[in-house]
C-alpha cells in the first residue's frame, strides 16, 4: 500500500453507515440482527484521499485515541436505525392485516352483509354464540355455498356469458335476502318470532321463484343459519323482557313496602299521641281520687293497636290477601288473587283500577293473614293450571269463579268472616246498554 493510501470501513448492504472517522474497537463484532455480508465482501477499502481530508479521515490500525467517542456515536446510530426498521416492519404487518380485513368486508358487502350493531353484540351471555354463528355465515358466503345456481345456463348462445350473468344475479339475490334477514333481526321483538320466520321464508321463496330459469335458490344450510340467528335473537329478547318485568315488579314491591312503612310510622305516631293524651287525663283523675273505666278501656285498646302496629312493622309476611274481579274488562270467570301489606288494603285495589282498565275492580274478599306470603303462594299454586297469562307467571289473573276461590280460602284458613260472591259491577252494568254492538262487544266468557 502506498503512503497516500488509506483505509476506510466498507459496510455491506443492510448494515448502517458508520460516522466519519469511526474504527471498530477491540473485540468488536457485528450485530446479529444485521444481514450477513456477501461472500468475499471486503470490510476495508483503500482510498487515495489525503489523510488530512476533513471529509474522509484516514483510518489506521490500530484505532486512534478518538475511537471511543466515535464508537459511542456509531452505537447510537445503529440503535436508531434498528428501531426504525422494526417500526417499518410493524407498520407493514398492520397494513397487510388491514388489507385482508378490508377485502373480507368488501366480499360480504357485495352480497349485502354489513357490520351493523346487532341486538346481541352487547349481551354477554349471547356474544360467543353470536360470534360463532356470524363466522359460519361469513364462511358460507366466502365459500359460495350460500346460494345455489346452475352453471349450465347460457346467454346469447354463450356459456361464459351465461355464467357471468348468473354470478351477478346470484350476488344481487343474495344481497336482497341478507338485507331482509338483517331487517328481520333488527325489528324482532319478544313474541313475534313466528312472523319473523315467515317473513324470511317468503323472501327465500320469492328468490327461488324469480331464479327458476337459472335454478337459483338460497341454500337450505344458509337459510338454516339465518333462522338460527332469528331464534337466538328472539330468545334474548324474551329473556330481556322477563328481566324488565322482574325489575318492574321489584320496583313495585319496593314502592309498596315504602308506603307500608310510611303508613305504619304515621299510625304509630298517631297512637302514641293518643295514648299520651289518655295517660295524662287518667293521671289527673287519679290525682283527684277519681277513675274512668271507659277511658281505661280505651287506653287498653290503644296499647293493643300499638302492639299490632309494631308486629306488622316487624313481620314482613303479614298482610291482606285480596280477591277481586273486573267483569267488564275480563268477564265473569276471571279473578285476580294478590297480596298487599297496606293498612288500608282498599287503596291498593283502587290503584289497580286506574286508567289501564275501563272499570273499577270489584272486591270479593280481603283476608288478613299473619303469613300472607305463604297463603298467596298456595292459592296461586292451586289455580296455576288455570292462569290467564302463560308467558309470565307473575301475572295474578286466573280463570276461576269467586266461589271457587272462596272454597279454597276456607279450606286453608278454616274461617272466612266475609266474602262477596256476586260482584256489583255498577260501572259495567251502567255502560253496557250504551255500547254500539252489545253482542260483539261484551267480554267473551272463557271455557273452563
Amino acid at each position: 500500500m502506498t503512503d497516500t493510501a488509506r483505509l476506510r470501513f466498507n459496510p455491506p448492504p443492510g448494515w448502517p453507515k458508520p460516522p466519519a472517522g469511526w474504527s471498530p474497537p477491540k473485540g468488536w463484532t457485528p450485530d446479529p440482527a444485521w444481514p450477513p455480508a456477501p461472500e468475499g465482501w471486503e470490510l476495508w477499502e483503500a482510498i487515495d484521499a489525503p489523510a488530512e481530508s476533513p471529509q474522509q479521515a484516514a483510518v489506521d490500525v490500530p484505532p486512534s485515541p478518538a475511537a471511543p467517542a466515535a464508537n459511542a456515536g456509531m452505537l447510537t446510530a445503529l440503535k436508531a436505525e434498528n428501531a426504525a426498521l422494526r417500526a417499518m416492519l410493524a407498520s407493514g404487518k398492520a397494513d397487510f392485516e388491514a388489507a385482508i380485513l378490508l377485502d373480507d368486508e368488501q366480499v360480504l358487502q357485495h352480497v349485502g352483509i354489513y357490520r351493523y350493531h346487532h341486538p346481541l353484540e352487547n349481551a354477554v351471555a349471547y356474544r360467543e354464540r353470536l360470534d360463532a354463528l356470524t363466522a359460519r355465515i361469513v364462511d358460507a358466503v366466502k365459500a359460495g355455498t350460500a346460494i345455489e345456481v346452475s352453471n349450465l345456463f347460457t346467454f346469447d348462445g354463450s356459456l361464459a356469458k351465461g355464467r357471468a350473468m348468473t354470478r351477478d344475479l346470484s350476488a344481487l339475490m343474495l344481497r336482497a335476502y341478507n338485507a331482509e334477514a338483517e331487517n328481520v333481526v333488527r325489528t324482532l321483538r319478544a313474541g313475534n318470532v313466528e312472523t319473523a320466520r315467515k317473513r324470511l321464508e317468503k323472501a327465500r321463496t320469492t328468490i327461488a321463484r324469480l331464479g327458476t330459469m337459472m335454478q337459483m335458490r338460497i341454500s337450505e344450510s344458509f337459510h338454516a343459519l339465518r333462522l338460527e340467528e332469528i331464534a337466538l335473537t328472539a330468545d334474548y329478547q324474551m329473556r330481556r323482557e322477563e328481566e324488565k318485568e322482574a325489575a318492574r315488579e321489584e320496583r313495585e314491591r319496593l314502592r309498596e313496602e315504602r308506603k307500608v312503612a310510611q303508613e305504619l310510622a304515621a299510625a304509630r305516631e298517631r297512637l302514641d299521641k293518643e295514648r299520651a293524651h289518655i295517660v295524662t287525663v287518667l293521671e289527673r283523675l287519679q290525682a283527684n281520687g277519681e277513675s274512668d273505666p271507659t277511658l281505661a278501656q280505651k287506653l287498653a285498646d290503644v296499647d293493643a293497636a300499638i302492639a299490632q302496629n309494631d308486629y306488622r312493622a316487624a313481620n314482613i309476611r303479614a298482610g291482606y290477601i285480596y280477591v277481586i274481579s273486573n267483569r267488564g274488562a275480563f268477564g265473569e270467570h276471571v279473578v285476580k288473587i294478590g297480596l298487599t301489606r297496606r293498612l288500608e288494603p282498599l287503596e291498593r285495589v283502587q290503584e289497580l283500577g286506574d286508567a289501564s282498565v275501563p272499570f273499577r275492580f270489584d272486591v270479593h274478599a280481603l283476608f288478613f293473614s299473619e303469613d300472607a306470603v305463604t297463603l298467596e303462594f298456595e292459592l296461586h299454586a292451586h289455580f296455576r293450571e288455570r292462569r290467564v297469562n302463560w308467558a309470565n307467571d307473575r301475572r295474578e289473573f286466573f280463570f276461576a269463579s269467586p266461589a271457587e276461590v272462596r272454597d279454597v280460602l276456607v279450606a286453608r284458613t278454616g274461617n272466612l268472616l266475609e266474602f262477596v260472591e256476586h260482584p256489583e259491577s255498577v260501572e259495567y252494568l251502567q255502560s253496557v246498554g250504551y255500547w254500539p254492538t252489545r253482542a260483539s262487544s261484551q267480554p267473551a266468557e272463557p271455557s273452563l
